[in-house]
């Protein structure tokens, strides 16, 4: 339920062939600068533009002029950085993308049609095709007493990271409520909701519906 195969169709992201050499996507979280800068030299001067050190964007994608990109970056094809936006760096931003106003990114991938419009941080976290964040959503990706992330299963399990910092990772086509809070190791199934203004920890499973910790349903 958490590894790779069961959270993304790897078709619609330039990470297709790193992300599929890993079993669990925070796997891929130690490497994705790396990434963006081998992708970034094999991208086409013809469809991108290098507007600074290891940042490409698109020819079609949409910048706001107040809005920051640090490197290294890549912006898809019509993608669009909204005003104030943060990208601080290490992130793979897809096709047809939404960056919102005062939206933060930091060592994350964003799937293709994934939309983060209205004030989100996402850090250290991926998230799948046409996953939506709601304004005011956030992930949380340090744990308080700063020990390493262990991602919680539904069945008890304990799987260790053997990182300080982890996300969230968000399944193709979840939708997370306007102020919620995804705790650090959160894993949401494919097409699964969270309600606004939830907290939320450990593993939802796909197709499911987050009310409240411990009211979890099927979607019908």
């Amino acid at each position: 339920m958490v590894r790779i195969a069961a959270l993304y169709d790897l078709s619609h992201t330039l990470a297709k062939g790193f992300l599929s050499e890993h079993t669990y996507p925070w796997e891929a979280l130690f490497a994705i600068k790396e990434l963006i800068v081998d992708l970034g030299q094999s991208l086409s001067e013809n469809e991108y533009d290098k507007i600074g050190d290891d940042v490409w964007v698109s020819k079609c994608a949409s910048i706001a002029p107040t809005a920051h990109i640090g490197g290294p970056c890549i912006i898809g094809h019509g993608t669009e950085v909204r005003h104030c936006a943060f990208i601080r760096g290490s992130a793979l931003v897809g096709e047809g993308c939404v960056v919102g106003n005062s939206t933060e990114l930091k060592n994350v991938i964003l799937f293709d049609k994934v939309q983060v419009p209205h004030y989100n941080y996402v850090g250290d976290s991926i998230l799948g095709y046409k996953s939506h964040m709601g304004a005011g959503a956030v992930t949380s990706n340090v744990k308080s007493d700063k020990t390493p992330v262990v991602i919680k299963g539904i069945d008890g399990s304990m799987i260790e990271t053997g990182r300080k910092k982890v996300g969230a990772m968000l399944g193709d086509f979840v939708e997370v409520g306007c102020g919620s809070v995804l705790n650090p190791g959160t894993v949401i199934g494919r097409g699964s909701s969270v309600y606004p203004l939830s907290s939320v920890r450990g593993v939802i499973p796909e197709g499911s519906i987050y009310k409240s910790a411990g009211n979890i349903v099927k979607r019908i």
